[in-house]
């Protein structure tokens, strides 16, 4: 079965992207679960502006769908390289994989980068009748809220990194 990505950076405290992984098949039945714990008022879940009770409860659910989350650090490029060294090594990770979906969260001021740097990568590593990207927002995906999570975890670091080590299962730095 093939499966879906969602990707979301962390600018904080260096630079990392996060990928999650989830089978197609499991794609409804995750969205509805991660709708589910969005709250009257809210677009959507942003990690950032819970409290730690939900936080918890978030980071339960996201255990319960098993994603596979491999994070990209690129803290030790350019600052202006970072996410186009994440997305070359994501690229090639995910030709050879047979994923179908790649999607990733919404910043207007790098699109236009993005979607240069990603048409290269995928020709590059031969994947381009078989991988599609898309720009989505948070709120447009409830996905995305995964590595948005995740990655926040991660960099926040403690006991928030700890209780999420053993959901990612990779941390390639590039």
């Amino acid at each position: 079965m093939t499966s879906h990505v969602f990707v979301d950076e962390s600018k904080e405290g260096g630079y990392l992207v996060t990928a999650a992984a989830l089978l197609s098949g499991d794609l409804t039945s995750a969205r509805q679960a991660l709708k589910s714990l969005v709250l009257p008022g809210q677009r959507r879940l942003h990690f950032t502006n819970e409290n730690d009770g939900r936080r918890k409860r978030i980071l339960d659910t996201i255990a319960e769908l098993r994603p596979t989350v491999k994070i990209y650090d690129a803290s030790a490029h350019h600052r202006r390289r970072q996410r186009e060294a994440c997305l070359n090594v994501l690229i090639e990770d995910l030709s050879s994989t047979g994923t179908r979906m790649l999607v990733l969260e919404t910043d207007e001021s790098i699109v236009t980068l993005d979607r240069k740097t990603l048409y290269r990568a995928v020709r590059r590593y031969g994947c381009e009748d078989v991988l599609e990207y898309r720009h989505l927002r948070a709120f447009e995906e409830p996905l995305l809220a995964i590595p948005d999570a995740l990655a926040w975890c991660w960099q926040r670091g403690g006991h928030w990194k700890s209780r999420v080590r053993e959901m990612v299962d990779e941390v390639r730095t590039v």
